[in-house]
């Protein structure tokens, strides 16, 4: 798998920018990555049990925390900062983003959940 070469947080955007190795670039939204973190408060305990996660369009990221050589963990600012994301995570996050992100949209829709316009810092 890719390895990320650099990882830089635009914290005006609200966006995490990841170059991986193999030239692939992504730049995912602080709410994108927080509503797929791959901690048990998000995904439960096992498949089915997943938790929507509501009102996060104005988290973002307050630290980023190298874990070996294989991982971040990403404190953001609602206090979330359990979930440790992979290298192997953070890029499918990025090869799948518009999938995940139109999920996630029906699925806010679906739970009768409006997204509020995101505040800027």
């Amino acid at each position: 798998m890719p390895k990320p070469t650099n990882i830089m947080l635009h914290k005006k955007s609200h966006v995490l920018e990841l170059e991986f190795d193999d030239g692939a670039t992504f730049k995912l939204p602080c709410e994108y990555l927080r509503v797929y973190s791959p901690s048990a408060e998000v995904t439960g305990h096992g498949p089915g049990q997943e938790v929507l996660q509501l009102n996060k369009e104005s988290v973002n990221i307050d630290a980023i925390e190298p874990v070996g050589h294989y991982a971040v963990k990403l404190a953001f600012s609602d206090n979330h900062d359990t979930g440790l994301y992979s290298w192997d995570y953070l890029y499918e996050l990025g090869t799948t983003y518009q999938d995940k992100w139109a999920n996630y949209l029906e699925r806010l829709k679906a739970a009768g959940h409006e997204r509020q316009q995101a505040e800027s810092n």
